[in-house]
């Protein structure tokens, strides 16, 4: 709707996790790191967490496509799934048809010989679990036990889990202390500081096509922060919002004002509390 208006050839603050957008921020650019390193050296299990709207799926996503051969991947988005659903869903990722009524240890052997003809090829399978925190606990049992398909040099799989903090809090538990010990290499994901907030919403004008210095003025871009907590997602609505309120006024500049009602209009953004107005 703003596009043209601002000089964009693509919306800057889209919530799709499009890998053009990637942001290294320092935290994301060390959980990236974190995770190509555990890989390459063949670790079983890695986990990365972080609070809702940090970017974890988007960090997923860009591990995907740094993964070249003889990588090989699945990308289980929607782990709410029983331990044949689960099992269903990744042996359909390696390629696998297996007859809708296989009984669960036949499929099972079915995806260890798909493994191990993968493992003769020298591929490396890779499976990504996003929204891990939400996966039964049958299914999580599931996931440790084709963690242990290995050969004697080196595992058939290596996973890596996405989730909330809630994930942390269930591994702990002393139902889930094998599958917890696994886990080699974990990070946590963080906010952006006010900095990496303004290089954020930089980076991403710029990939929308923006030249130039950016439409908000620096007092926009400091409510901008604090009314997101510099969490990704939220600097993504307000700014979605505060450029949609002044396209609507036909101005060229996103204003204070502009953010606050943005802030106004979401119900998950901070309210910080501001006793004078900003000049611009």
């Amino acid at each position: 709707m703003y596009a043209a208006h601002f000089g964009f050839d693509r919306p800057p603050f889209a919530l799709t996790p499009d890998t053009e957008f990637f942001f290294s921020s320092p935290a994301h650019q060390e959980a990236l790191n974190v995770l190509l390193v555990a890989l390459g050296d063949g670790e079983g299990f890695v986990k990365v967490t972080g609070e809702i709207g940090l970017g974890k799926t988007l960090l997923c996503r860009t591990l995907l496509t740094r993964l070249e051969p003889p990588y090989v991947t699945a990308f289980l988005p929607n782990p709410d799934l029983a331990p044949s659903g689960l099992q269903r869903a990744l042996a359909a990722e390696l390629g696998i048809r297996a007859p809708h009524r296989i009984p669960a240890d036949r499929l099972v052997s079915v995806l260890e010989r798909r493994l191990l003809t993968m493992a003769e090829k020298h591929w490396r399978v890779v499976v990504c679990i996003d929204e891990a925190q939400a996966l039964p606990a049958k299914s999580l049992e599931a996931v440790r036990l084709l963690s242990n398909l290995e050969t004697e040099k080196r595992k058939l799989l290596q996973i890596v889990l996405f989730g909330q903090p809630e994930l942390d809090a269930r591994l702990a538990h002393r139902r889930f202390r094998q599958l917890n010990q696994r886990i080699s290499f974990a990070y946590r994901l963080t906010p952006l500081n006010r900095r990496q907030t303004e290089a954020y919403v930089r980076h991403r004008l710029a990939r929308a096509g923006r030249t130039g210095p950016p439409p908000l003025t620096a007092p926009a871009m400091g409510s901008l922060y604090r009314g997101s907590g510099g969490v990704p997602r939220l600097v993504n609505i307000l700014a979605h919002k505060a450029l949609l309120a002044a396209y609507g006024e036909g101005g060229d500049r996103v204003r204070w004002r502009h953010v606050r009602r943005a802030i106004a209009d979401t119900s998950a953004a901070r309210r910080p509390f501001i006793s004078t107005r900003p000049a611009a």
